[in-house]
């Protein structure tokens, strides 16, 4: 079986639960590749085989060693049964239309994997937030964005069924960094002549809630625009 692991829910951080609720030992324990952030939204958050690395809201990238580092959401899996790809003129439409489609995506989830050189990189990068916590929403109007032209380097991200909006973000979430590992963030659009990797598609999701977490036993989401806010939240290419 191919399994997503899943720490906490995009709702509960929409809520402003960014209090840590696992530590990175124990989500490594789960996968070797994904995304995620820190404790207080502090970055965005990238694995590539057990490395870590957190891109800091100053643009720096850091190299996380510290297994008791804690997060309050990530996705990580372990790679299993890749299916190679090889594109060319590539962007949010190829990813949205063309591999969704190719590979029937709609209702399962996925992992993408691409490398090579990026005519155009456009990322943004939460900032840390302090108590009392804001909602992610209000992070995210004022939150530092990052462009850069032919940087070489890869892309790693998960696609989710619209089902499980909310659950997650729906469509593909999207990290970069760059290959001297100086570079990275959540990818709001992109551009490249030609990127080379894999897909995998998942046919177990396993949801792991926080449970000993009082504030996110606690929670009340609020429902009505969640979907809407969670879009604006993304910055999403997903369309």
């Amino acid at each position: 079986m191919n399994s997503l692991y899943e720490h906490s829910t995009l709702a509960s951080l929409m809520a402003g639960n960014f209090d840590g609720t696992i530590t990175l030992k124990e989500l490594l324990s789960h996968g070797s590749y994904g995304l995620g952030t820190f404790t207080g939204l502090d970055g965005e958050v990238v694995i590539l085989g057990n490395e870590v690395y957190q891109a800091t809201s100053s643009g720096k990238v850091n190299h996380i060693t510290d297994m008791d580092t804690m997060l309050p959401f990530a996705s990580v899996h372990f790679p299993k049964n890749e299916k190679e790809l090889d594109l060319t003129d590539v962007d949010f439409s190829t990813v949205n239309k063309d591999i969704v489609n190719e590979f029937q995506l709609s209702n399962v989830f996925g992992f993408l994997k691409l490398s090579g050189v990026f005519k155009k990189m456009h990322t943004r990068i939460a900032p840390k937030q302090e108590k009392p916590y804001p909602s992610l929403l209000k992070v995210a109007q004022n939150q530092p964005e990052f462009e850069y032209s032919n940087i070489k380097g890869t892309l790693i991200g998960y696609y989710a069924p619209q089902i499980f909006d909310s659950v997650t973000a729906a469509g593909w979430h999207l990290h970069f960094i760059s290959e001297d590992r100086l570079i990275a963030g959540h990818i709001l659009e992109f551009k490249a002549d030609e990127l080379k990797g894999g897909l995998e598609v998942f046919d177990t999701l396993e949801q792991h809630f926080p449970v000993n977490n009082e504030e996110f036993r606690a929670t009340e989401v609020e429902m009505d625009n969640l979907r809407e806010g969670i879009a604006q939240s993304e910055g999403s290419q997903n369309k």
